[in-house]
């Protein structure tokens, strides 16, 4: 299942061996895939540098998804190696530590502008850049959410409002592109460490209640989402798109 042997892709967001975008990145390799990386500045391509020498990965890129000038930029250099792609792996989002341990009300407007422009908006960015690319090997485009879009999590604040945007894209964007045969979908994956999940409060205390509170009483894995990332970026699911999909060990069926 889920052969990606001939198969290339683009993943943004792999930020250290932490990432849930490596964990799909170390998957999608085992599986025969082709791959492409972005880094966003200096200190992160030190750290993927080695990790992308691991999978044999060459093409690495910069691009700061802020900047319309790194997106256009990405898309020429993708398209001078490329005449199409398979798929590609949304793995950023960023706000402010201030903007997620502050009240709601309190949020500044530009932190509030910076965590849906990072967070959501460069979905659509990437989307409208690679289009064309996607369009021609009838290709899909993942990324990743967190139940703190649909339900309040403390702490989580600027952050699930960003994540809610991101959801809201991608279904408009799977409307958008689906009549190029572009699928479009996102999983929504249960509390793992990453780099990002080190800014959120109290994370360690958010684990430990979900691992007590899940139906398969553990917490998910970086393999777990990596697994459910390929069935999602392979021909498996060529009838599936605009889903948000859990893979969260069962958490979000439980009410309390």
């Amino acid at each position: 299942m889920g052969n990606f042997q001939g198969k290339r892709g683009l993943i943004l967001g792999v930020a250290n061996e932490r990432s849930i975008a490596w964990g799909i990145a170390q998957e999608l390799h085992a599986r025969g895939a082709e791959l492409a990386f972005t880094y966003v500045n200096e200190a992160i391509e030190k750290r993927l540098r080695p990790l992308a020498a691991e999978l044999g990965v060459t093409r690495m890129y910069p691009c700061d998804v802020q900047k319309d000038s790194d997106l256009d930029a990405l898309k020429v250099s993708i398209s001078q190696e490329w005449d199409g792609i398979d798929f590609v792996v949304h793995a950023i989002a960023y706000a402010e530590k201030e903007d997620m341990t502050c009240k709601i009300r309190d949020i500044r407007r530009s932190g509030f502008q910076l965590a849906l422009d990072v967070s959501a908006y460069s979905l659509i960015g990437v989307c409208g850049r690679f289009a064309e690319l996607l369009a021609a090997r009838k290709g899909a485009v993942l990324s990743l959410t967190y139940l703190g879009a649909e339900r309040v999590v403390p702490h989580y604040n600027v952050m699930g409002i960003a994540k809610a945007a991101l959801e809201a894209s991608v279904r408009y964007l799977a409307y958008d592109m689906g009549e190029q045969g572009v699928r479009v979908n996102a999983i929504s994956a249960g509390p793992i460490k990453t780099l990002a999940a080190s800014g959120i409060p109290h994370f360690k205390d958010m684990l430990n209640a979900f691992a007590e509170k899940a139906p398969l009483r553990r917490t998910v894995t970086q393999e777990d989402v990596a697994k459910a990332a390929a069935f999602f970026l392979s021909d498996d699911s060529l009838g599936v798109t605009g889903e948000i999909s859990y893979v969260d060990a069962g958490f979000n069926i439980v009410g309390f």
